[in-house]
C-alpha cells in the first residue's frame, strides 16, 4: 500500500479512479461472439451485468420491465414518486421543466408526499405480472417501516441502498436497522451498500448479504464530495471490496458475495474497467437516464437531491442518446461510449482474451499517465 505524507500529522493512501487506469491486452484475442456477458446472483441469471439504479429519473415500473426484458436487473426506488403518487407523470414532467434556481426547492416539496404501502405493492406487482425479475430498493432508514410491503408483493431481490451503509451503525436517537438479523430472517437475496473500503465491505458480507454495492452512487448528480468532503475513488474501492470478497470466501468456507460497482460509470470504458477491477456487475444511473424511455426526460437526479435539510445532489441535464435498447445493445451512433454498452464490453473482453466475466476480473491493468 502506497502512502504519501500530507503533513507531519497526516498520511494518506494513494488511490485511483477509473480514469487513472488502462486495461492492457496481454493474452490471445478471441471472437467477440464467443464472449459471454451473463452473470448470476442467487437463483437469478441475467444476460448482461447491468443493474439499473433505483432513481426516479432512471426507472419507472415500465422502464424496469423493459430493462429486464433486455437482460438486466431493473430496481425501482420504493421511496420515489411511483410510491407516493397514483400518477407521477405530471410531476416528472414538471421536474424536467423547472428553472435551475427552483429545481432543488421544488423537488424537496414534491417528495414530501408520504410513501404509501399499497403503491409499493401495486408497482412491484406490475413488474411481476410482466414476468421479469422483481427488485425494489429502500434506504436503511425506511427499510424497517416498509419491507413488509415489499415482501408481500413478492420481490425477488431486495436492495438496501444509501450513501454509506454500515453493518455497525450507532445511534443514540433511534434503534438502528440490525442488518444481520434482518437478512437472516429473509428468504429474499439482499444487495446492500454503499461501501468504499475493505473493512466496511467485509462487515456487510458477514451480515449474509448476497451482494455489496461499491461506491456512493449518483455520480453525475451527486455533490456529496463538495458538501461533505466524502468521495470513493472507484477503481481502488472496487479492488478493495473484491479483496474483501476473496478473504470472506476463505473465512466462510466458500460463500461468494457479488460485488456491484455503483458510481463513476458514465461510459462503456468505465464499466469495462470496473469489471476488470473485480466487480461482478455495475449499477447504472446517468448512463440509463440518457434513454428516450427514461422518466427523467433527459434530466437526472437522485435521492441526495431531495433531502429535506441537506441536499447533496442536483438535477442535471444528461440529454438523450437513444432508446434503452440502443444504449445496451446498439448500434451506437456516436463514438463516445454512451451506447452499445454490451458491444463495448464484448470487444474489450475479446481483445484481452477472456470469454466470461469471472475470468475477465484477472485482466491486466496499468496506471495511465496520460
Amino acid at each position: 500500500m502506497t502512502e504519501i505524507e500530507i503533513g507531519r500529522a497526516k498520511r494518506a493512501r494513494r488511490v485511483y479512479s477509473f480514469d487513472d487506469l488502462a486495461i492492457i491486452p496481454s493474452r490471445r484475442t478471441r471472437d467477440p461472439e464467443d464472449v459471454s456477458t451473463t452473470w448470476k446472483i442467487d437463483a437469478f441469471e441475467f444476460g448482461v451485468p447491468f443493474v439499473a439504479a433505483p432513481m426516479d429519473s432512471v426507472m419507472s415500473p415500465g422502464t424496469a420491465i423493459k430493462f429486464g426484458e433486455l437482460g438486466g436487473l431493473g430496481v425501482l426506488d420504493l421511496e420515489g414518486l411511483w410510491t407516493r403518487y397514483d400518477d407521477p407523470e405530471p410531476l416528472l414532467a414538471e421536474i424536467a421543466d423547472l428553472p435551475a434556481k427552483q429545481a432543488t426547492s421544488r423537488i424537496q416539496e414534491i417528495y414530501r408526499e408520504p410513501i404509501k404501502g399499497e403503491l409499493i405493492k401495486a408497482r412491484l406487482q406490475q413488474m411481476r405480472d410482466a414476468g421479469v425479475v422483481v427488485a425494489g430498493a429502500l434506504s436503511p432508514q425506511r427499510t424497517q417501516e416498509h419491507y413488509a410491503d415489499v415482501l408481500e408483493a413478492g420481490a425477488d431481490v431486495f436492495v438496501i441502498r444509501g450513501a454509506t451503509v454500515s453493518a455497525e451503525h450507532v445511534s443514540t436517537k433511534q434503534e438502528p436497522l440490525n442488518l444481520k438479523k434482518f437478512i437472516y430472517e429473509l428468504d429474499t437475496p439482499v444487495i446492500v451498500g454503499g461501501a468504499a473500503s475493505y473493512t466496511s465491505a467485509l462487515h456487510l458480507m458477514r451480515t449474509g448479504a448476497a451482494g455489496v454495492l461499491v461506491g456512493f452512487g449518483g455520480g453525475a448528480s451527486s455533490t456529496t464530495r463538495r458538501v461533505l468532503g466524502v468521495q470513493a475513488p472507484m477503481a481502488t474501492a472496487v479492488a478493495d471490496v473484491a479483496g474483501a470478497r476473496r478473504d470472506y470466501m476463505d473465512e466462510s468456507g466458500g460463500r461468494y458475495v457479488h460485488v456491484i460497482a455503483d458510481g463513476g460509470l458514465g461510459t462503456s470504458g468505465d464499466i469495462v474497467k470496473a469489471l476488470a477491477c473485480g466487480a461482478d456487475a455495475v449499477m447504472l444511473g446517468a448512463t440509463l437516464a440518457r434513454s428516450t424511455e427514461a422518466p427523467g426526460r433527459g434530466w437526472h437526479w437522485g435521492a441526495e437531491a431531495r433531502h429535506h435539510r441537506l441536499p447533496r445532489g442536483n438535477r442535471v441535464e444528461v440529454g438523450q442518446v437513444g432508446t434503452l435498447d440502443q444504449i445496451i445493445n446498439g448500434p451506437a451512433e456516436q463514438a463516445n461510449g454512451e451506447s452499445n454498452l454490451v458491444g463495448a464490453l464484448r470487444y474489450a473482453m475479446a481483445n484481452t482474451g477472456y470469454t466470461d466475466l469471472k475470468s475477465f476480473q484477472r485482466a491486466d491493468v496499468a496506471v495511465s499517465t496520460s
